[in-house]
This record gives structure tokens, C-alpha cells and sequence, in this order.
């Protein structure tokens, strides 16, 4: 299923991974890659590609989507040396690269790119049993875009953050996975907060640790009286 929103088609992949194409054929793809949800062929059609922290970062699904123009945008604090899994490192991904801070902005194939932290708190639900944050913060961000006329916002792996309801969002991807990242009761209250036009959940089910209801989800958002959908991914 892909969903269609103001002018923009959204397909969310499975794990994180999210495809967003404009009615002229401008492509953005989000944290592609990990977990199988790019096996197959891809036609490496993204003219933007977006990663936000170490967890998301996968060389392999980068260069499986991203046209050989296109611009990859790397959180700055993405350090493959540390990652335990095969990547190569972000230099040496065969495309354009531009490395972006936490409070930043880019723009590429007419798509405007801002950086927002993004972190589980200290003191709140989501961090480990010697009370260390899973994400810590400077660890990762998140993205809001404009990509054609629509506000997109996509907040990486983190807490749902008070300061994100000042957002102007018209397409929110919900991170409703729980357990190291927000869970769908925290999000629901955000996208109520945050009144976006759309709201989308992605990050979830992709294994046990991400298990998440989006059903009731939905429901909860819709009673709230929030615009929501579902797009989740088959096996097919």
C-alpha cells in the first residue's frame, strides 16, 4: 500500500525506512536499509537520502536507493568505526555527501532539509538498567522537510520531545516502536500536540523489541481527532 498526501506519495518500507515522492518525480528516501527491508531490486531513484543516527546507518541500503546524482545527508555524529555491522564508511559512499550538525540545514534537488535533536531524556521511561538513555543526546537527530509543498517531519529514534509540537508539520511519521523509542501512547499525545495535516506510524513490528499495536494507534490518534493512516509493509 502507499499512501498519498498533498501532492506527495509515501511508502513506508518497514523498520525505518520511508520513500517520499512529489507529483514531478523528486524522490527522498529516509533511513533506508537493515533488517531485509530492501531485499530485492530497487530502482535508485532517491534524489535525497537521509540518515539520522548509527542504527539507521546502512552503506549498503544508501547506495541500493540513491540515484548516482543524488545528495546522501549524514548526521555528522553517524561514526561507522563504531558500528558492529558491515559499512563502509560514510566518505566513501559512492555519492555526493554532505554531513549535517544537529541543528541544521541543507537543501538538494529542490528539497530543504532540517535537523532537529533528537534523544531519550535521562530521567524518562526509555533507557537501559543502568539508567543510560539508548539515545543518548547528540547521538542522532531528526528530519523536518519540504518537499514539494509539504512539511515532513521525521523525528528519528528518541523520546517524544516536548519541543517538537512547535513544528509547523503537515505529514508526521510517527516512531511508535516503544521500549528505546517513543511508544505509540507518547506519540498519540504528540500528534495531538502537534496537529499535523497526516499522521503516519513507521518504526515498529520490524522485530520483537519494536513490537506496537499500530491499530490502536491509529484509533487513539483518530480520537483525538487527528488525520491518520496506516501503510504497513507485507511479505510479499
Amino acid at each position: 500500500m502507499t499512501v498519498r498526501h498533498d501532492g506527495l506519495t509515501v511508502e513506508w518500507l518497514g523498520y525505518a525506512t520511508v520513500r517520499l515522492e512529489t507529483d514531478d518525480g523528486t524522490v527522498v528516501y529516509l533511513d533506508p536499509g537493515r533488517y531485509g527491508v530492501l531485499d530485492g531490486q530497487y530502482p535508485k531513484d532517491g534524489d535525497v537520502v537521509c540518515v539520522t543516527h548509527d542504527h539507521h546507518y546502512d552503506s549498503d541500503g544508501v547506495e541500493r536507493v540513491a540515484a548516482q546524482d543524488a545528495t546522501v545527508v549524514v548526521y555528522e555524529g553517524v561514526d561507522p568505526s563504531g558500528i558492529d555491522r558491515d559499512v563502509v564508511p560514510v566518505e566513501e559512499i559512492d555519492r555526493e555527501t554532505v554531513r549535517i550538525g544537529e541543528t541544521d540545514h541543507c537543501a538538494a534537488a529542490g528539497v530543504d532539509v532540517w535537523t532537529v535533536p533528537t534523544y531519550n531524556e535521562p530521567d524518562g521511561p526509555h533507557v537501559d538498567g543502568d539508567g543510560e538513555p539508548y539515545h543518548p543526546e547528540g547521538f542522532g537527530v531528526g528530519y523536518r522537510l519540504s518537499v514539494g509543498d509539504v512539511s515532513v517531519f521525521w523525528p528519528g529514534d528518541g523520546d517524544a520531545l516536548d519541543g517538537f509540537a512547535e513544528l509547523d508539520v503537515s505529514l508526521f511519521l510517527a516512531n511508535i516502536g516503544g521500549n528505546v523509542v517513543s511508544d505509540r501512547h507518547e506519540a498519540a499525545a504528540l500528534a495531538e500536540a502537534m496537529d499535523p495535516d497526516l499522521v503516519l506510524p513507521v518504526h515498529y513490528d520490524t522485530f520483537d523489541l519494536l513490537a506496537a499495536d499500530g491499530t490502536a494507534f491509529a484509533a487513539d490518534v483518530a480520537a483525538r481527532g487527528v488525520p491518520v493512516v496506516l501503510d504497513e509493509p507485507t511479505d510479499d
